[in-house]
């Protein structure tokens, strides 16, 4: 009771500075929200906004936001930090005393806004002549009718016969336009497409090209002719070019030349082949050493896996002698697989080691990068955060590998699904996350080096391992991204709306972090962390009455989409329920207040990952009041592990 009226007291203080009082500088503005309005958008007039109110922040300027959608008008004043991107548009005239409105063109009906910084300078809306001026270039026109047929014979030039013009979605958008021939039908696809992406795993080269320029590619199933060009509509007349015949008498006039290079490349092929494998068979007579990617198994009670060395792209001429055993997971990018790595040491106990290997198709080289840049940096290493050995290029299979300490427990959503849990095994697993994310978060190693920070950006159940001692370790970094201090607020913004739906922060789901301010970044992380938080404490014996496994927001859908998401955490202000029953034990009481502050709709008012780590360091003397039973399996016993092994999905 003494150790509780203590800690009353410190979140009491915390309380405390947190409703400090703000700068009381503050703008007056016209703050109505979004009323209708007979204002036509032309000349100059009122918000027809009687309330005025002084507004939230210093740093705000007030807004008028003029909308026209079919015959409906509307007028919403407001304020709001330039600093921060509103409705998807950067302010870039708050510095004006006046409320000048700039036409949107960027919104799904028509818009005009205004920002100023006088007070209530956004009563007057004026419209001036350059009001009509676009801030924004406007995205390319082009034809856009998908597939349709087409009498066009392939030869000469063509129309595409679409009377669709449309206003390309981004403003990197080409136009382009695809003729396939198959037996006897022939299709005409108009469309508008971005050329940093491949279409139909092709590159467009010729994408700056003002006509549409048709060029053959082999190898699509049919007759495949495809332009793209730079110009308004300029896909909708196609001239097909004739270089086919001239390839065909250069290659006829090189196959001499070809035949000799083939001869000599094979006969240089087999020398090598030869060389290695006598190389390799004396090699076999000695102990091989395996020192930059090797595995050490540990017994169930720790680490269920680690490595002298890693932090590697495996350089080697040869592979490492892995064997892959069974599929143990799917994600969006990847597949999993528990391996065999084969033993360096003559006379070793185990004739093989224990690994997990994730796999990625060539299509996602740049997923696969993103991960092994991150666990190359040799300060990300933690005893919750995965260990990676290395990382292989397959280029015959055109496969990227990471290979990874492997740990037979499995992922912590399939693990709250089979087990109810103690107290203290929440502590351990609460714990040991918030210890990985804050490791993750923090600018310095534990010995005070300099260290880049990581988020996640993809924090959940299903993207976290349990160990042996059932520690949690954080996988799964295809989505993580280092906050460099070189990085600009352009390329923060152009990090994207990443995650799964379902863990996304509110910010997120709004598009409206703050990106001067890469703390924003850390407290989605914290955000999602909270979730799981509570997905771990739902399945604990200490809250009473426990309930098949749910995952945060159980009512919605099994995947849901962003919108689902927005009616739920920003319309509703919703969170997973926390039962009054669950608070009786001291222990859940501490971290159910804990989840709460993390998942708080302010970022700035959620706890950092280091807080919560330090809150569960605290809570460790509470393991006394339920003592140290063991998980309760919800499995039949006779279930071999092997049938229920996982890894990170």
């Amino acid at each position: 009771m003494e150790d509780t009226t203590e800690w009353d007291e410190f979140m009491h203080q915390g309380i405390q500075l947190k409703r400090a009082s703000s700068p009381t500088t503050t703008k007056l503005c016209k703050r109505c929200g979004e009323k209708p309005t007979t204002c036509t958008g032309k000349g100059n007039c009122t918000s027809g906004c009687d309330f005025t109110s002084a507004c939230p922040h210093p740093e705000d300027v007030c807004v008028s936001i003029w909308r026209k959608k079919d015959d409906k008008v509307t007028i919403e004043t407001l304020c709001h930090n330039p600093a921060n991107i509103l409705y998807g548009s950067t302010p870039e005239d708050f510095k004006n005393g006046k409320c000048e409105m700039r036409e949107r063109t960027d919104m799904p009906s028509q818009t005009f806004m205004c920002f100023c910084t006088e007070k209530e300078c956004n009563d007057q809306i004026i419209f001036t002549p350059r009001t009509l001026t676009s801030i924004k270039k406007l995205n390319k026109l082009c034809m856009f009718c998908d597939l349709r047929e087409s009498s066009c014979t392939g030869k000469g030039s063509c129309t595409s016969n679409c009377e669709i013009t449309s206003i390309c979605p981004h403003p990197d958008d080409v136009c382009v336009s695809i003729w396939r021939k198959k037996d006897d039908n022939i299709t005409i696809e108009t469309l508008c497409h971005n050329p940093a992406n491949k279409l139909y795993g092709l590159t467009l080269e010729d994408s700056k090209n003002s006509k549409c320029e048709m060029r053959e590619r082999k190898g699509m199933g049919s007759k495949f002719f495809i332009c793209s060009c730079s110009e308004d509509e300029c896909n909708d007349h196609m001239f097909f070019t004739h270089q086919s015949q001239v390839a065909s008498v250069i290659l006829v006039s090189l196959v001499p030349l070809l035949v000799l290079t083939v001869l000599v490349i094979t006969s240089f092929y087999w020398y090598r082949v030869y060389n290695q494998r006598h190389v390799g068979a004396k090699r076999r007579k000695t102990p091989l050493d395996f020192s930059d990617a090797r595995a050490i198994i540990m017994d169930d009670g720790g680490s269920d896996s680690s490595s002298t060395h890693a932090n590697n792209l495996n350089h080697n001429t040869e592979l490492l002698p892995i064997e892959l055993d069974a599929q143990v997971g799917k994600g969006r990018f990847a597949e999993v697989y528990k391996a065999k790595l084969k033993q360096g040491a003559a006379g070793a106990v185990e004739p093989f080691e224990t690994v997990a290997i994730k796999i990625f198709a060539d299509e996602e080289y740049a997923s696969w990068k993103n991960e092994k840049d991150i666990f190359s940096d040799a300060d990300l290493r933690h005893e919750n955060v995965l260990h990676f050995l290395t990382a292989e290029e397959h280029k015959v299979e055109k496969q990227y590998w990471l290979i990874t300490a492997y740990h037979p427990r499995g992922n912590l959503q399939e693990y709250l699904t089979r087990h109810i849990i103690s107290w203290n095994d929440l502590w351990v697993l609460g714990g040991s996350l918030a210890r990985g994310v804050a490791h993750l978060h923090s600018d310095h190693t534990p010995c005070g080096r300099y260290k880049v920070p990581i988020v996640h950006r993809d924090i959940k159940s299903s993207n976290i391992l349990v160990k042996g001692d059932l520690s949690c370790i954080l996988c799964d970094f295809g989505l993580g991204l280092r906050l460099d201090n070189s990085l600009s607020v352009d390329e923060l913004a152009n990090s994207g709306q990443v995650g799964t739906a379902r863990y996304m922060a509110p910010e997120v789901l709004e598009s409206r972090i703050n990106l001067d301010n890469i703390e924003s970044f850390k407290q989605t992380d914290v955000y999602s962390m909270a979730l799981v938080l509570w997905e771990i404490t739902s399945r604990c014996s200490a809250i009473g009455e426990v309930k098949d496994y749910e995952p945060p927001f159980g009512k919605v859908r099994e995947h849901p989409c962003v919108e689902s998401m927005k009616d739920s955490v920003l319309r509703d202000r919703g969170r997973p329920e926390i039962p009054n029953s669950w608070i009786n034990h001291p222990g859940i009481q501490l971290v159910c207040g804990t989840i709460d502050e993390c998942w708080d709709h302010d970022p700035e008012a959620r706890l950092t990952a280091q807080c919560v780590a330090e809150r569960f360091n605290e809570m460790e003397h509470l393991d006394k009041l339920s003592g140290r039973s063991n998980s309760e399996e919800k499995i039949p016993e006779e279930v071999s592990m092997t049938e229920t092994d996982e890894v990170e999905k």
